[in-house]
């Protein structure tokens, strides 16, 4: 027996309409490129996305065409995302960060038809101008009073919207249409897309707001810091409207000094990115002596926030959310805050489980597997390969059979290539990616329980933990480390702190000191160039 419920498509477009009305008046504040500061609100916002839909229209889209966007995060950047998913296209972030071969890679494999880019970017595309697929439009997201000189051919942005009507027919689409697309970076190989429909951009929203509520409620103000580009800002443009939390865009400007007068000057209470970006501002603040006015509450992931990093702002009264999520997962599959249980708890152990990657969030099933694919019990000791499903993880990569039937398992779940353990109470725990585990006489090492370690000692700024081939052993850890100032740490001293957590064979064989650690694309350590940069090094017992 069938309920008797009407069915009404989930559509990303009334998201921002519900937004108007609901929470009309809660702002939009962007750093723009032109060097301004920009405001506007839900309400305004609306009518804007609508004349942008009949800008699209005049280009020639037609439903079901990839419109990419190269682009910082800003206002524009947000209206392309509701009027492209609501005009029945697909919204094509790119980063560009991205090497030029990849860039043109997916600009071709998306087939997109338009690319939106900011002034910055225009050098950028200018030097793969020759590359570009032919036909494929440029328009500069800019008035024209800012437009530069150029040997593109590119159209106004707001010549775009100029004289259209600020209602739009929006088409009713099935809610199983495609609306946004993205693609994965830092992988071997060339990236892959995850394509992603209204309904499940409509219930990651759903279910993040939910469970961000700390961040996402009417009111607050929150600074996305990850890009509109990396993973649609870990959902941001939709859960933030659909609560009616203000939503500051610090455009290009991430530097932990623009960071911090910014979220001072629009007493910015939430502030979502990656660990990199947050030892930028945390030094910032060290420098001022105080957190900007009004800070609260920071998001962090991307990739694992050292336990020093956590403690840093929790002791200066800022309460720290790590969560976890893949471009493939929307991206938010676990959440690291801590209910009314665990208030009671010393402060040690709060830290501890904050450095853990969470508990999952409604919608998201996890399951670890051993190698022959048998389920293993969350017990928080068995360790084994993560896999995921749920309603806003993908069931296959674009136009990539060969990549879909690799990341699959026989049930439809799909394989994270993390390894983890999952604790009774549901904390998840990652390991390490299981080609950064460094196996070592038939026993694993986990390179990233030795980085966290090492990060909390005040001589390193950063660092990351390798395998280097051995005769004898198969793999031991190589340390690279970036100092925090002209002091060095020895490896005697290393040595010592990590001797209080882990066994001495699990102790790295050697450690050298880097400038810099290699990123990629979406600010992560990249360990598949620091392999390649230490191909053949010779640890000290191999002669």
């Amino acid at each position: 027996m069938l309920g008797q419920m009407m069915h009404r498509p989930l559509s990303i477009i009334e998201i921002l309409r519900f937004a108007a009305e609901a929470h009309g008046p809660a702002e939009i504040v962007s750093v723009r490129t032109e060097g301004d500061i920009h405001r506007t609100t839900y309400a305004e916002t609306y009518g804007r996305v609508a004349q942008l839909a009949h800008g699209l229209a005049g280009l020639g889209i037609g439903q079901g065409d990839r419109v990419a966007t190269l682009a910082w995060n800003g206002y524009r950047h947000l209206e392309l995302y509701y009027a492209i998913a609501g005009y029945g296209a697909v919204c094509h972030t790119i980063n560009p960060r991205l090497s030029a071969e990849q860039f043109l890679y997916i600009v071709n494999h998306a087939e997109d038809r338009v690319l939106f880019l900011d002034t910055t970017f225009v050098p950028l595309v200018e030097a793969l101008a020759d590359h570009l697929p032919k036909g494929l439009k440029l328009v500069l997201m800019t008035d024209r009073a800012h437009m530069p000189d150029s040997k593109l051919d590119m159209l106004c942005y707001e010549d775009l919207l100029e004289g259209q009507p600020t209602t739009y027919d929006w088409p009713e689409l099935d809610e199983n249409t495609a609306a946004a697309l993205c693609y994965t970076s830092g992988t071997t190989g060339n990236p892959k897309g995850a394509l992603y429909s209204h309904r499940s951009t409509v219930l990651h929203a759903l279910m993040t707001a939910v469970t961000l509520h700390t961040s996402l409620r009417e009111g607050n103000r929150i600074l996305p810091v990850v890009p509109l580009f990396h993973v649609n800002a870990w959902g941001l443009p939709y859960s933030a409207p659909l609560t009616g939390a203000a939503l500051i865009f610090p455009g290009p400007k991430l530097d932990g000094a623009s960071l911090w007068d910014l979220m001072e000057a629009e007493k910015v209470t939430a502030a979502w990115g990656v660990p990199t970006v947050w030892q930028g501002l945390q030094a910032e603040i060290a420098k001022r002596g105080r957190n900007p006015e009004g800070f609260a509450e920071v998001v962090v992931g991307g990739s694992a926030a050292p336990r020093s990093m956590i403690e840093s702002f929790e002791k200066s009264g800022v309460n720290v959310c790590h969560a976890w999520g893949m471009t493939e997962m929307s991206p938010i599959g676990t959440h690291g805050l801590l209910s009314k249980y665990h208030e009671d708890l010393p402060f040690d152990q709060k830290m501890k489980l904050k450095s853990l990657q969470g508990r999952r969030v409604f919608g998201v099933d996890l399951k670890i597997t051993d190698e022959a694919g048998n389920p293993l019990p969350h017990d928080g000791k068995s360790q084994g390969e993560l896999f995921v499903r749920g309603n806003a993880i993908i069931s296959g990569y674009f136009k990539n059979a060969e990549a879909t039937e690799a990341a699959m398992d026989a049930d439809g779940w799909f394989g994270t290539g993390d390894i983890a353990t999952i604790a009774p109470d549901g904390f998840l725990v990652l390991r390490d990616r299981s080609k950064d585990l460094i196996k070592s006489g038939g026993e694993w090492i986990s390179s990233i329980d030795l980085e966290n370690i090492v990060m909390a000692h005040p001589k390193v700024s950063s660092c990351a933990v390798i395998a280097i081939p051995h005769p004898k052993w198969d793999e031991r850890p190589l340390l690279v480390v970036v100092p925090a100032g002209e002091d060095k740490p020895t490896k005697d001293e290393l040595d010592e702190m990590l001797l209080e957590h882990v066994a001495r064979w699990q102790l790295p064989d050697a450690l050298e000191f880097v400038e810099a650690l290699p990123l990629t694309a979406t600010g992560k350590v990249s360990k598949l160039t620091l392999r390649q940069q230490f191909e053949g090094y010779k640890l000290p017992d191999m002669g």
